[in-house]
C-alpha cells in the first residue's frame, strides 16, 4: 500500500544520460561545442572521454561530461555517503578544531 523508496532510491531508478561533449576554442577566442557521444552509464562515458583525449593532438579542443543536474547529484551523494560509511571521508578532512584555530588566528 504505501511505496517506501528513499528519493536516492527513486533517483538510481532513473535512466541516467551522460553527454560527452567537445569544446574547441577558435584562435578569435570564440568556441563551439558539440556532443561527442551520448552514454547511458558514467563508465562509458568516461572511457570514451578518456580515449578522445589519448587521440586528440589539437591544443584546442577539449573535453568534458554533462549530464542533468539530478544525475549529478545522485552520483556526488552516492560517493559521498560511501565515503562516509568506510570512513575514509573523516580521513581527509582536518580535525574540526584545527579548522576552527585557522579562523581564530
Amino acid at each position: 500500500m504505501f511505496n517506501n523508496q528513499t528519493k536516492e532510491d527513486k533517483m538510481s531508478e532513473q535512466k541516467s544520460i551522460w553527454l560527452v561533449i567537445e569544446k574547441y576554442v577558435y584562435t578569435n577566442s570564440s568556441s563551439s561545442h558539440s556532443v561527442k557521444k551520448q552514454a547511458n552509464t558514467l563508465e562509458e562515458a568516461i572511457e570514451y572521454k578518456c580515449a578522445l583525449e589519448k587521440l586528440n593532438e589539437q591544443k584546442d579542443c577539449s573535453y568534458f561530461l554533462a549530464s542533468d543536474i539530478d544525475t549529478v547529484l545522485s552520483h556526488a551523494v552516492k560517493h559521498h555517503n560511501k565515503a562516509v560509511a568506510d570512513g575514509s571521508y573523516y580521513k581527509k578532512q582536518e580535525p574540526f578544531y584545527k579548522q576552527v584555530e585557522k579562523e581564530v588566528v
